[in-house]
């Protein structure tokens, strides 16, 4: 299972990564360990690969689509399982981890025009949709 956290600063600019395997932007997020809740995994993921403290502040959504089958280069092959929480930051210090190349903070008004892909998307939106929270999918 994933957790990962939309994490919005004080102007609304969103927390992404940019990661070392892909390139492409993404969440902070990463595997839920033994013995840890969700919300705990969320948190240490955006710590570990951002070097910024964070406060969850909600459920965005739970997000388990069977059509989106990832296959990594290990020759896994896992269907999507994901609990995406939203939060704030707390402190620590912006830094890059092995899993992260880059680190930057979106402003709102350009989330529409970068490049994600359709899960990271979805997840995004629905931070932004917070009447309608939690998402099911």
């Amino acid at each position: 299972m994933t957790a990962c956290a939309c994490v919005f600063d004080e102007a609304g600019a969103l927390l992404m990564i940019r990661r070392a395997d892909t390139g492409a932007l993404n969440l902070p997020e990463g595997a839920q360990q033994v013995g840890e809740t969700v919300g705990h995994a969320a948190v240490r993921e955006v710590k570990e690969e951002t070097g910024i403290n964070i406060a969850l502040a909600g459920l965005v959504g739970i997000y388990s689509d069977p059509a989106y089958v990832m296959a990594y280069p290990d020759g896994h092959v896992r269907q999507e399982f994901a609990v995406c929480f939203l939060a704030h930051p707390v402190g620590g210090q912006m830094r890059v981890s092995v899993e992260s190349s880059g680190i930057q903070w979106v402003a709102e008004a350009d989330l529409d025009e970068i490049d994600l892909t359709a899960p990271i998307r979805l997840r995004v939106e629905h931070s932004r949709d917070r009447a309608q929270w939690p998402h099911f999918r």
